[in-house]
């Protein structure tokens, strides 16, 4: 009989160590990596599938709130979503405000349970793009005129909301002299019309900006080069 409560003592514990080593069907299909991605105060909810699935068999659930609501809301367009991203910038638009999002995936009649953001304010966490140059030749000089990014939300409350309403913005631009591959700042400051003098005749020069933010001591991408021929 001894053989026999051995064996059996062993299939036990093998049916026991499979049910612990295997992760319950919500938990395997929670979404990974909830987090807002924030570009000129465009705010997208971005997120990677839960560990159990794999191709086009899932839908997700996205809601929303500020911090301090108790009560979620939902986001009707990506209500049952096969999409790994939401857009949120129309509900997140008060960019001072903290906000939270979550989503939660089902697949084959079975539900994950919530993944929620850290909490996002887009005063702090949007990424600023670099300015939109404009260069004109004038009489042997350089004018650039700049143009910070523009906004998902240009007018509200009869007024043309600009990013400069939002932050200090100081505009920087860098030349570059072809000939001896070297680069120098030429200007650093709030206006956005920037004259550069004193080229040499029949030399080519490239000219890039970028954004300085000092509150938050963060600077943008820069923009790209544009080059030019002096006559």
């Amino acid at each position: 009989m001894r053989p026999k409560h051995c064996f059996l003592g062993f299939l036990i514990s093998f049916f026991l160590t499979g049910i612990a080593g295997t992760q319950p069907a919500h938990e395997s299909l929670k979404p990974q990596r909830v987090q807002f991605q924030s570009r000129n105060f465009h705010n997208i909810l971005q997120w990677q599938p839960g560990r159990a699935l794999t191709g086009n068999s899932s839908v997700y659930f996205v809601q929303y709130k500020i911090y301090g609501q108790r009560q979620w809301k939902n986001k009707e367009d990506c209500w049952g979503t096969q999409e790994l991203f939401c857009d949120l910038t129309s509900e997140t638009s008060d960019i001072l405000e903290p906000y939270y999002g979550r989503v939660r995936a089902a697949s084959a009649g079975s539900y994950s349970d919530w993944s929620m953001t850290p909490r996002f304010t887009p005063w702090w966490e949007t990424k600023i793009d670099p300015p939109v140059m404009n260069i004109t030749q004038v009489n042997g000089s350089l004018l650039v005129i700049l143009h910070a990014p523009n906004l998902p939300y240009r007018y509200q409350k009869e007024k043309n909301i600009s990013i400069e309403d939002y932050y200090e913005l100081v505009y920087r631009v860098f030349i570059i002299t072809n000939s001896l591959e070297k680069e120098q700042k030429v200007y650093e400051g709030a206006h956005k019309a920037v004259e550069i003098e004193a080229l040499t005749p029949h030399s080519s020069y490239c000219v890039v900006a970028e954004i300085y933010q000092p509150m938050l001591d963060r600077r943008s991408q820069r923009s790209e080069e544009r080059c030019v021929e002096i006559p």
